[in-house]
């Protein structure tokens, strides 16, 4: 059975705090919701609740990576793209700090606390400011793999984290690079452009577009920022149709900077875009949500036929 994402992420912090000694984890007062709990409670030391104060967790994390520590910051996507926004674009974007910025419960996934407490322009916040890298968690191979990275490499990082478990995308031996999308499945007539829940939800939909003789090609685009642009014209070029998927505002989104690659490189193919429609959620049962808001198989099973017949 799929590990939550959340868990899986907190594994990962214990994991490799065991390993480097200079990895030090912030959070605001829902360490427990946020998994980063895991490593507090097995190195103390170097955990520091920070309470309801995102902004100055952020401010402590720089002040720690100013002096050679890996300082983890943990909260809700939400809190952390808006109240803790100016301490990523003085510490991380202009200061080029190593901070990494860890959203938790992203999207719709912290479905029962309400539109206040959803994650719906965090990508769009976060790829807006230079020198960041914006990477999303698809499923628990990925997520270690972000948090290794995350520790190997300096430089600042937003990573997108779900709250819940998800189908396993990709082998465990995948050689994933930052600025390089993953291709999931191969196909023909579309390609299905993908991040975090809705890659799985791809591969699902693909299922059944193959009953309807349509071949589509999964691409999960884990790295928003830099943007692998090779990918994405490849696939426009073999399978002359694209859909982005994300559990995101359209605008400002995954959707956006594939459009973008488009636009630049003079790529004209029909594009469709899953994802909200310039609009905030509410409070429900996550596969509801999902469902009310066109995210899921069956929404992204239809965007694919209508890019399909606009050939």
């Amino acid at each position: 059975m799929s590990k939550a994402i959340r868990d899986v992420y907190g594994e990962c912090l214990k994991k490799y705090g065991a390993e480097n000694s200079n990895i030090v984890v912030l959070d605001a007062d829902v360490s427990s919701s946020t998994k980063s709990s895991v490593f507090g409670q097995a190195y103390p030391e170097r955990f520091f609740n920070c309470g309801i104060a995102e902004y100055a967790m952020v401010g402590i994390a720089a002040g720690m990576a100013r002096n050679g520590k890996i300082p983890f910051v943990n909260t809700f996507a939400v809190f952390l793209t808006t109240l803790g926004s100016l301490g990523a674009r003085a510490y991380m974007s202009y200061s080029g700090l190593n901070i990494k910025m860890m959203g938790g419960y992203s999207g719709l996934s912290d479905a029962y606390d309400g539109a206040t407490h959803h994650s719906l322009e965090d990508i769009a916040v976060m790829r807006a400011l230079p020198n960041i890298t914006v990477m999303v968690a698809s499923d628990e191979i990925i997520t270690e793999w972000m948090v290794k990275t995350a520790v190997e490499v300096n430089q600042p990082m937003y990573i997108r984290l779900s709250r819940d478990a998800v189908p396993v995308c990709h082998p465990a031996n995948y050689n994933f690079e930052i600025g390089k999308g993953a291709e999931v499945h191969a196909g023909t007539d579309v390609t299905i452009i993908a991040c975090g829940l809705m890659v799985s939800e791809a591969v699902e939909a693909a299922a059944i577009l193959a009953g309807k003789g349509i071949s589509a090609r999964i691409v999960d685009m884990f790295c928003i920022k830099p943007i692998d642009r090779g990918i994405v014209r490849k696939a426009a070029e073999e399978t002359g149709a694209i859909v982005t998927a994300e559990e995101h505002n359209i605008i400002g989104g995954l959707g956006s900077a594939v459009s973008e690659v488009l636009a630049q490189e003079g790529i004209g193919v029909p594009v469709e875009m899953i994802g909200m429609k310039d609009c905030h959620g509410e409070s429900g049962a996550y596969s509801d949500l999902l469902k009310k808001y066109g995210l899921d198989v069956d929404a992204i099973a239809s965007a694919a036929e209508r890019a399909v017949s606009r050939k």
